[in-house]
């Protein structure tokens, strides 16, 4: 049976160009704690991978398109698979700081991964300072289609430095399609479902006016939609694109610290981290020169995986990794002085999303079937860019991780930072995760249009600071001032 992309993966990939690559990542730093009788961090974890595939099956499958585009393509097994070709080794000159591995991990998120081959790839980073080694990946959109979704760097991470042992599954690639192949199995697709070819008319034809009058009849969440397309975001900066070349930054903060802030001033964590990001991007702003006056905002897409009615020990919403991401649109005060007012007016705006239930953008509108336009995240081909510059100027992802050490090849993770894609028009993405008691930022910015990132991940950690109680200092010491500090500095 033919395994067809659904039209949501088909999309990522109509929408990718060389100048906007849409696959995700991540940067993980390991401990040099290797347990005795491991042989070099690159062999150890190809073997490792090599042990995990069998969890992810598609990591050994590739696309294939129809000839003529008579429907969505297929996944195929790629009876050529070379797992060191994906999986690759590079160094810094020693003793490599976190500055040049950010610089690394830009151009290589630059590059479009091959279309040829399954759609991953993995570097191991060697190299860095006090014999630290980082692993950096990335994974094609189409082939994670929901934050927590299951990828091979994921699959290789244990709870405990022994590795988990799987049983042996021999792997036996099915023969490829032939294209006549394709073709029957296309027609016979259309000819089960005729509305398909209609799809297939409307991906191609459709614009921005036609699918909003689609649209509008549908209630809640919809009409928001159609709402916010017709006022579109705010015209900024950050929704200057000029190449497809990628810069990366990071920085990292104490979990606790965001929690003295949740306890002090009030919301959620993900409110304290979206009212980090608003601080940080003020400040980014007047650092330009940016004009920011009293009616100054910027619209943040921030997909939430949430499960209702569970809270954890601390009374935060608990995260389900295989739930649906709802995501939302909000409106950042950065023209806001006042850190902790600030954070009153995303906790406001946010809860009453949350308690209304508007979800907005992509979740809306795929639940719209064939209708379903081109989204906030490029889910169309032919007018993504268009679309998504309109509708938000800046990415926020924020995914919580676990608090206890995870392990790769008997290392300990030390620190891991989420890498997100940058869409058509969009010029900045920042990434969240926490784990074991850090939160790791990972920003994404095009290269050319902030040239100066690493300020902006700066700036992160001086809007936590900003909420922060000041402690009392002791007699005659001045209180302690936190700076940017990260996994390998």
């Amino acid at each position: 049976m033919t395994d067809r992309l659904s039209a949501v993966d088909a999309a990522f990939l109509y929408a990718e160009d060389g100048s906007t690559p849409l696959h995700v990542g991540g940067v993980v730093i390991l401990e040099p704690d290797a347990p005795e009788g491991s042989g070099s961090e690159y062999e150890d974890i190809v073997d490792l991978i090599r042990s995990r595939l069998s969890l992810v099956p598609r990591y050994r499958q590739k696309v294939r398109f129809v000839p003529g585009r008579l429907a969505r393509p297929v996944w195929v097994d790629d009876d050529a698979f070379d797992l060191t070709y994906h999986v690759r080794r590079s160094a810094l000159p020693r003793p490599g700081t976190m500055d040049q591995l950010d610089d690394l991990v830009g151009r290589l998120i630059s590059r479009p991964l091959d279309r040829t081959r399954p759609l991953w790839e993995i570097y191991v980073i060697e190299g860095l300072a006090d014999g630290r080694v980082a692993l950096v990946n990335k994974t094609h959109h189409a082939m994670v289609d929901r934050i927590g979704a299951v990828d091979v760097a994921a699959a290789i991470l244990d709870v405990t430095r022994r590795p988990r042992r799987l049983p042996e599954q021999p792997w036996m690639p099915l023969p490829p399609p032939s294209d006549v192949d394709l073709v029957v199995d296309a027609v016979a697709d259309l000819t089960s479902r005729p509305s398909g070819a209609m799809d297939l008319v409307r991906l191609a034809a459709m614009d921005v006016r036609s699918t909003v009058a689609k649209v509008g009849h549908f209630a809640g969440a919809s009409v928001e939609l159609v709402r916010r397309t017709v006022k579109p975001a705010p015209r900024s900066v950050l929704n200057v694109t000029k190449s497809g070349q990628r810069r990366f930054a990071t920085s990292q903060v104490r979990l606790a610290d965001l929690k003295t802030i949740r306890s002090t001033h009030g919301g959620s964590l993900n409110d304290v981290i979206l009212a980090v990001i608003t601080g940080a991007l003020r400040t980014w702003l007047l650092s330009h020169g940016e004009p920011v006056t009293p009616t100054t905002v910027l619209r943040a897409l921030v997909p939430v995986s949430l499960q209702p009615g569970r809270r954890d020990e601390a009374g935060e919403s608990a995260v389900d990794p295989q739930a649906p991401v709802t995501s939302y649109l909000l409106d950042m005060p950065v023209a806001e002085p006042n850190p902790a007012m600030r954070l009153h007016q995303v906790s406001f705006a946010m809860g009453a999303q949350l308690e209304a239930g508007r979800q907005m953008g992509a979740d809306a509108l795929i639940g719209l079937g064939r209708f379903a336009p081109p989204t906030l995240h490029a889910l169309g081909a032919r007018v993504a860019g268009q679309l998504s510059g309109r509708m938000y100027n800046v990415l926020v992802t924020n995914a919580p991780g676990p608090q206890a050490p995870l392990y790769a090849a008997g290392r300990t993770v030390a620190a891991m930072y989420p890498v997100a894609p940058l869409a058509s028009g969009q010029a900045l993405a920042v990434a969240i995760t926490s784990y074991n008691g850090g939160v790791f930022f990972g920003v994404t910015a095009d290269r050319d249009a902030i040239p100066d990132i690493e300020e902006f991940a700066d700036h992160i950690g001086e809007a936590v600071e900003e909420l922060l109680p000041v402690p009392d200092p002791p007699a005659g010491k001045a209180a302690p001032r936190r700076g940017r500090k990260r996994a390998t500095d």
